[in-house]
């Protein structure tokens, strides 16, 4: 059986075509993942609405640091590839801290508290310890950006589990996860 169909701009449901010309009008062309999003408008409506919402949220380099952590931990090489370009080339992360955000960590000590609870979120499904909300809390986050934590975490998850199901094909610089690597237990490293 196919996986789900990735169609051009031009053959997504009409319900679509706003928000997929508003981000070709903003970024020259319409990434594989918006496209696959764009097949259910609904889908497609409710991602835009949570990510313009979340961006609000934290700051670009927290929001790529954990969309690369989450990348990593659930095998996603399309989410990967795409969050790498984007935290060189928006976020302006160097190759060095991006190598430390696939493994949860962070050289900024407030980012590896935040990047490194969200991989936890992340690798345990939400099941974190009493510590491990301590440890975030006292690197300064209230209860307001925990909840925001984990709702980049659940965002990235979504595209994470939707590019996986479809196979995306990836139209960013490849960068691979090397997921299954290593034992079930332990986040692949790079």
């Amino acid at each position: 059986m196919p996986r789900p169909r990735i169609s051009a701009r031009d053959d997504a449901p009409a319900a679509s075509k706003p928000i997929l010309d508003f981000v070709y009008r903003t970024l020259g062309v319409v990434p594989n993942e918006a496209r696959l999003l764009g097949s259910s408008p609904a889908a497609l409506e409710a991602f835009t609405a949570l990510q313009a919402g979340l961006s609000k949220a934290l700051d670009v380099k927290t929001r790529e640091r954990i969309a690369i952590a989450v990348a990593q931990v659930n095998g996603c090489d399309y989410c990967l590839s795409a969050h790498s370009y984007i935290a060189t080339n928006f976020a302006k992360l160097a190759p060095e801290e991006i190598a430390l955000n696939r493994r949860g960590a962070s050289k900024d000590l407030r980012a590896d508290a935040a990047v490194n609870f969200a991989a936890k979120v992340a690798r345990h499904r939400g099941r974190v310890s009493d510590e491990d909300i301590t440890a975030v809390k006292r690197a300064g986050f209230d209860d307001a950006e925990i909840v925001k934590i984990v709702a980049v975490v659940a965002q990235n998850s979504f595209t994470n589990l939707l590019n996986t199901v479809a196979k995306t094909e990836i139209d960013f610089p490849v960068v691979q996860t090397n997921y299954g690597a290593e034992s079930d237990d332990k986040q692949p490293l790079p």
